[in-house]
């Protein structure tokens, strides 16, 4: 007789055969191998992607130009590889856009770009070159009007929409678990206050509640995770809630209570487990509106603030481009937004339809 899979496998099994799921999954694991790796993958590995050449702002992708790498006036030290992971590492050398050069004797004489129809012509002793003075770089994706490398910032920026994603879904799941559990185990008066607090949350805009906590704990990097975070809560604490009221009068519970089990040890060894599914359904779902949310609040200037790279400011930095020569300055990072949430999208549907069990065999 052949054994009947575990509700785990059977759930996989079920997830493998839908191609979205797979896809969005794919994505969300290529994006999270891209946001440990940003640094060594970006063609501008400093810190933030924050290489600025005002010389060259504003090119199209595909621009290429050659460079004279000139010594900084400080000694910079090399970093090593847990560093250069974590924050990048600090370019050792100025970047001077080059029409054309020529060495003389100990010196090399260069043309520098200014724009297209003007350049400069200078001097400098090989003694304050990099080794290999002169380098072409390829900005594939164009530059912004900094001239910084907009496909550097992009793939750093990854971090910054994986970042807020996680923290988002790991407070929202925190404080929702929690409050509806509370609410769906013990009923009554605990029940009616905490829906009420939801109630009056729910009824409030999330932009305005974001915008409020956001100016209580002040603009920065984790103070508007924090922000998404205390404002999604909700929506999982009314789906715990419905879960726990459904599940608190099955037999299995009922036994804890004949045991003599606390109520917090029945909630978290023998509830939290069975509702589970849905939870990660919703986390997934979450996970996409966390990051929809804070590219606008980082396009309203209230989210990331420079140099990070988020793509919500990216696109606020080169949006007047889309009406100009140059739209992929800002379409380039509402592409990523856009697949990044398309694919938590497809990974959210697919696993809810996986661990919904009902009428399967």
């Amino acid at each position: 007789m052949q054994s009947t899979p575990s509700f785990s496998r059977a759930a996989w099994l079920r997830l493998r055969k839908n191609k979205g799921a797979l896809v969005g999954l794919f994505i969300i694991i290529l994006s999270v191998l891209v946001a440990v790796f940003a640094y060594f993958l970006a063609p501008d590995g400093s810190p933030y992607a924050n290489r600025i050449i005002l010389e060259i702002g504003g090119e199209k992708p595909g621009y290429t130009r050659e460079f004279l790498c000139l010594k900084k006036e400080k000694e910079v030290k090399p970093t090593g590889f847990f560093r250069k992971l974590l924050a990048g590492s600090e370019d050792p050398y100025y970047y001077v856009p080059l029409t054309g050069y020529e060495k003389k004797g100990d010196s090399l004489i260069i043309e520098k770009y200014i724009d297209e129809t003007l350049s400069e012509r200078q001097a400098y002793h090989t003694s304050r070159l990099a080794p290999d003075p002169v380098q072409r770089l390829h900005f594939y994706s164009g530059t912004d009007k900094y001239g910084r490398d907009i496909l550097s910032r992009i793939l750093v920026g990854t971090r910054v929409s994986l970042s807020v994603g996680l923290i988002t879904v790991l407070i929202s799941l925190s404080i929702g678990l929690l409050l509806g559990s509370l609410a769906g185990y013990y009923r009554g008066r605990t029940d009616e206050i905490i829906m009420w607090v939801i109630n009056v949350i729910w009824s409030i805009p999330t932009l305005l509640l974001v915008f409020a906590i956001t100016l209580a704990l002040g603009k920065g990097f984790w103070q508007v995770f924090i922000a998404v975070g205390l404002t999604m809560w909700v929506n999982v604490a009314r789906l715990v809630r419905g879960q726990v009221l459904a599940v608190r009068e099955l037999e299995y519970i009922e036994a804890t209570r004949a045991l003599g089990y606390s109520g917090l040890r029945t909630i978290i060894r023998h509830i939290w487990p069975n509702i589970m599914g849905p939870v990660m359904v919703i986390a997934a779902s979450n996970f996409a509106s966390a990051i929809v949310i804070e590219a606008g609040l980082s396009f309203l200037g209230v989210g990331v603030q420079p140099p990070v790279p988020s793509w919500g400011l990216m696109i606020k930095e080169n949006y007047n481009f889309i009406i100009t020569q140059n739209p992929m300055l800002a379409l380039a990072p509402g592409f990523a937004i856009m697949i990044l949430v398309l694919a938590f999208n497809l990974f959210g549907n697919g696993l809810r339809d996986a661990l919904n069990v009902r009428g399967r065999l």
